[in-house]
């Protein structure tokens, strides 16, 4: 084999950085980004470098690093949990993972300088708590509690309140900050279902996930709760604020919530992918109708 083959051989192909990135996760932290446009109330084709900047780092930079982060230091657990993944498969060979974690957090950062310094400190932040999740001497998931509201926090909270900081160049009310913020706490509780796919490798590796704590039944029941909780403090939030209308959708979502909640109960470590791809998409529909509950062209609020 000539020396070129090799070198071609040892560097992992597109598709499977594509796959370490993992695209699919994009999505929660663009979503809140996009909520935190919503509450701004300023128009996007007026304000459109801000918003394509700043989905692009929520998403593939900075959700994008902090997978890879997460698979490199995770590449033990998952050669028993998930061993088709590209780091434990080979297909991202050596210490390829850990360069391109570092390579996208350094991008990360260049990215968030265009969005002045809400962005910049935000990404900043993000990439802090993404390294402390995964990463010695912190490795904050090896707690349930801890990690799950590092997740929570990048996912949902620090995304929609700068959103809204870079939209209208100034800092958040604090309704936004104190929406944010629970929706931040109730996605504690997606986390936890998130942690059951990987029960099996915890265990045997000592992470302390709250399936591994606390065992499918109970950890299912506090997550329901954790969920469930922080959006009816929403709706009675957004009744004091008269928005009784955003109020009763958000009701109307979570009513169907708890109805899924029910079945997930029922079996639920076979039932928490399902009830992340049912259950959550109703959540995050009720983080964007009070998004737009908060915009300051509506009347004002009590």
């Amino acid at each position: 084999m000539s020396a070129t083959t090799i070198a071609t051989a040892a560097r992992p192909a597109p598709w499977a950085v594509l796959e370490l990135l993992k695209p699919i996760t994009w999505f929660a932290p663009m979503w809140a980004y996009g909520c935190g446009i919503a509450t701004s109330g300023q128009p996007i084709a007026a304000h459109w470098p801000v918003v394509v900047a700043g989905l692009a780092l929520c998403g593939p930079m900075v959700c994008g690093t902090s997978q890879a982060v997460n698979d490199w230091f995770d590449r033990h657990v998952d050669a028993i949990n998930q061993p088709e993944r590209p780091i434990p498969s080979g297909r991202i060979p050596g210490r390829w993972g850990l360069c391109i974690a570092i390579g996208w957090t350094a991008a990360s950062l260049l990215l968030a300088t265009v969005l002045g310094a809400w962005g910049f400190w935000a990404a900043a932040a993000g990439l802090a708590l993404a390294w402390a999740y995964s990463a010695p001497p912190l490795r904050l998931k090896r707690n349930g509690w801890w990690g799950n509201a590092a997740v929570g926090a990048c996912y949902e909270g620090l995304p929609w309140i700068t959103g809204a900081a870079v939209m209208s160049a100034s800092a958040p009310s604090w309704r936004v900050v104190l929406i944010a913020a629970l929706y931040s706490a109730g996605a504690h509780g997606i986390m936890t279902l998130n942690d059951f796919k990987s029960v099996d490798g915890d265990l045997h590796m000592g992470i302390r996930s709250l399936p591994a704590m606390l065992g499918a039944d109970r950890a299912a029941l506090l997550a329901c709760w954790v969920m469930g909780v922080p959006q009816f403090v929403v709706i009675g939030l957004l009744v004091a604020w008269s928005r009784p209308f955003h109020a009763a959708a958000v009701a109307v979502l979570l009513l169907a919530q708890w109805v899924l909640m029910l079945s997930l109960l029922e079996q639920p470590r076979e039932k928490a992918p399902w009830y992340n791809a049912t259950g959550t998409s109703l959540y995050v529909i009720g983080m964007l109708i009070t998004a737009f509950a908060l915009r300051p062209d509506l009347p004002a609020m009590p």
